[in-house]
């Protein structure tokens, strides 16, 4: 039997980046290991000094090789990944035009030290031009870059479907379809409605939805995202289906935490600390709690454009000496992070999903998130409030501090019910679009067929129908 073939964007994937579309890409492609595909991986990166080509493989299932990034094998060995592919670029996950523009000056400039790791065999069939390792002239530039190359790449893979996570690659997805004639997935994490907090800029919300209109169908993270799709880019709903996220189960049993001091108890917020994540909110709050019992110690964990300003709100409300910035945290640290802490708090004014809720739990940490979040439709052993309602937020937070029969109640029911959330539950909703799309393309293909292709050309077509892919 055939498996299915996806040819798929995005803009990050462990260990490259580690931030929740990487997190929910590779949880993803595990699951899809078990339900017959294989997938070709197409990511930004920008590339070591010496390489002109505009792509390498980083590594293929029919000739490994060493890599630039240490122990990638094991990043891939259990997921769907046949091919991963670079891109050469500059683009990171959150990138803005103004960091975009830095990053190139940084470049033009020679201040970034640059590696003789060596990425690898240069992909044969890629064309190239005299400007192949120039950059774009601004971000919007580059996406363009992005988009056109992935239309090259389509053009010399073999697959059946395509399918694209976010506004960044929703392009490189059109692009592919254009070239080779195949279906779209586009799969939103989330909208720049939520990103900007209610304030989208028109560049990008016009790529998210040229993805939607051109897309044959749109996987939603949740309810929540689906109506807004629905109701804010005018998409037809029988498009738009939900397929919630979930969680790797690992061993993090390994995994100490540090306790900054015996008195204290803890208060975990982690994540980017940009608007759309509510950060000023968790301050706030941090305000009434304290006002009411000291000893509690706030801890802000990552990185964003707010950090500064947090930093100074801190201080303006007299707090600054119980709250605690970590900067940005990666690999174990996160998982320590969470089990140092008594409770975590999602205060998100516009979360599509959220998968550190659950990352919380299945470190033994109770959850308080905000009803505006997609994880909040599906988890039930948490504490839920609006991220604006501070008052509800600072009780829900001393009830946990001070009633330790409640603590231990959310732990353990969170604990169990983190442990029914699967990959591969998300993967067969993906499966299941695949064969809905691709029945429904084949179907047009064949009518197409009858009226325009000879006989020999239709057997040919025949062999490769769907019910052969799974």
């Amino acid at each position: 039997m055939n498996r299915c073939r996806v040819l798929m964007f995005g803009w990050e994937f462990p260990p490259f980046a580690s931030g929740g579309l990487g997190t929910a890409c590779m949880g993803l492609t595990k699951g899809l290991k078990h339900h017959g595909v294989d997938v070709t991986f197409v990511m930004p990166k920008k590339m070591t000094e010496g390489h002109k080509s505009e792509h390498v493989d980083l590594i293929s299932a029919h000739d490994k090789i060493e890599l630039t990034e240490k122990n990638i094998e094991r990043y891939l060995e259990n997921t769907s990944i046949k091919e991963l592919i670079a891109i050469n670029s500059p683009i990171t996950p959150y990138m803005t035009s103004e960091g975009y523009s830095k990053e190139i000056d940084r470049i033009r400039d020679g201040n970034i030290e640059v590696t003789k790791e060596k990425l690898i065999k240069l992909v044969a069939h890629t064309k190239s031009d005299e400007a192949s390792d120039v950059y774009g002239n601004n971000l919007n530039h580059e996406v363009w870059r992005y988009r056109m190359r992935a239309g090259l790449i389509a053009q010399n893979k073999e697959f059946d479907i395509i399918h694209a996570h976010d506004w960044l690659t929703f392009g490189a997805g059109i692009e592919a379809k254009k070239a080779t004639g195949k279906p779209l997935i586009v799969h939103i994490h989330a909208t720049e409605f939520d990103r900007t907090g209610g304030n989208p800029n028109p560049y990008i919300y016009n790529l998210e939805k040229e993805g939607f209109m051109h897309a044959d169908r749109i996987c939603a993270v949740s309810n929540f995202t689906r109506d807004r799709v629905i109701n804010n880019y005018g998409i037809d709903p029988s498009k738009v289906e939900v397929v919630h996220n979930a969680v790797e189960h690992r061993d993090v049993s390994h995994i100490k935490p540090h306790k900054i001091s015996n008195e204290d108890k803890i208060v975990l917020f982690l994540g980017r600390i940009t608007i759309q994540k509510g950060p000023d909110w968790f301050l706030k709050t941090a305000k009434l709690v304290l006002d009411h019992n000291p000893n509690i110690t706030f801890v802000v964990a990552g990185s964003g454009d707010m950090e500064k300003n947090m930093i100074e709100q801190s201080a303006e409300l007299g707090i600054s000496d119980k709250v605690l910035f970590t900067g940005f945290l990666k690999g174990d640290d996160i998982d320590r992070a969470y089990k140092m802490a008594n409770l975590y708090v999602m205060p998100s004014i516009s979360e599509p999903f959220g998968i550190t809720p659950l990352e919380s739990m299945r470190n033994g940490t109770p959850v308080l998130m905000s009803k505006q979040s997609g994880v909040s439709e599906v988890v039930n052993h948490c504490l839920k409030a609006d991220f604006w309602d501070t008052h509800q937020m600072a009780n829900q937070i001393l009830s946990v501090m001070e009633h330790s029969e409640l603590h231990e109640e959310m732990k353990e029911n969170g604990i169990r019910e983190v442990n029914t959330f699967h990959w591969n539950e998300s993967a067969q909703k993906c499966v299941n679009i695949y064969k809905n799309v691709l029945k429904e393309h084949y179907v047009k293909q064949e009518q197409f067929t009858n009226e325009n292709l000879n006989s020999n050309n239709y057997d040919i077509f025949n062999n490769h129908m769907f019910d052969k892919k799974f």
